[in-house]
């Protein structure tokens, strides 16, 4: 499992500044789709790593913030992401099409 996790952290700590992707991205990227779930498990544990990773990033496939509840606060993830341009309606990602990073695209 923390093989699975240090492949999905190399990934997250490569969406820009901006941009956001989906659970299920990550893990189609990574050959295992189907795990979107364990992508959301590997990030709810992101804080444990040693390196920074930007796990406010990963929304899932609808733009939704489902993983608000892991961060230190029930509001931390809606504002790193609003430092970074994002508007909401709710806990929903405005322009989510447009602001989307799709790792098999982007990382070939």
């Amino acid at each position: 499992m923390s093989d699975f996790f240090t492949q999905v952290y190399e990934v997250v700590k490569q969406i820009p500044a901006g941009r956001v992707t989906s659970y299920g991205a990550i893990a189609k990227y990574l050959g295992t789709t189907g795990s979107a779930r364990m992508v959301g498990w590997a990030m709810n544990a992101a804080a444990s790593h040693p390196e920074f990773v930007p796990a406010h990033r990963v929304v899932n496939r609808n733009g939704l913030l489902t993983g608000k509840h892991h961060f230190d606060t029930p509001n931390a993830m809606k504002e790193l992401l609003e430092a970074e341009g994002f508007e909401f309606d709710g806990d929903q990602i405005l322009n989510f099409k447009e602001r989307f990073w799709d790792p098999g695209k982007e990382l070939g």
